[in-house]
């Protein structure tokens, strides 16, 4: 009985835990002077922009209220949050017996190959400096 109620438990700490980093995002901008949220360690040693620069900063606009302003930051920010809301519910829903959410046949394929050649792509184009690749730098 004691491992069912910690297998029901920990996913429910995780939401409580991604919920306050959620709160902490959108209540503390990322992008405002002396802000306590680290620097992405690629841009600084390298000067470039990492595919996921302009997350924290996309994710504080989008709870905030702007989407536009969080695709802005970063195209990734809505694929990120699916991603990340949709495996805690599949995490909860099978700790509590149910099924886990099932991807279509040819999502996992797309994940494996199309992902990361499109996050190296975005990687490199955001990083040239002419237009119109300037406008996915963060």
């Amino acid at each position: 009985m004691a491992d069912v109620n910690l297998r029901r438990a920990a996913p429910i700490a995780c939401g409580g835990l991604l919920a306050a980093g959620a709160a902490l995002v959108a209540f503390n901008d990322p992008s405002a002077p002396g802000s306590r949220f680290p620097a992405c360690t690629f841009h600084a040693a390298t000067g470039l922009w990492c595919p996921g620069c302009g997350l924290t900063r996309g994710f504080h606009q989008l709870l905030t209220g702007h989407p536009l302003a969080a695709l802005g930051e970063n195209m990734f920010v809505p694929l990120a949050l699916v991603a990340i809301v949709g495996a805690w519910w599949s995490w909860l829903r099978t700790s509590y017996g149910r099924p886990p959410l099932v991807l279509p046949r040819w999502a996992p394929r797309l994940i494996a190959v199309a992902l990361p050649a499109a996050l190296v792509a975005y990687g490199v184009l955001r990083n040239i400096p002419s237009e119109p690749f300037t406008a996915l730098a963060p």
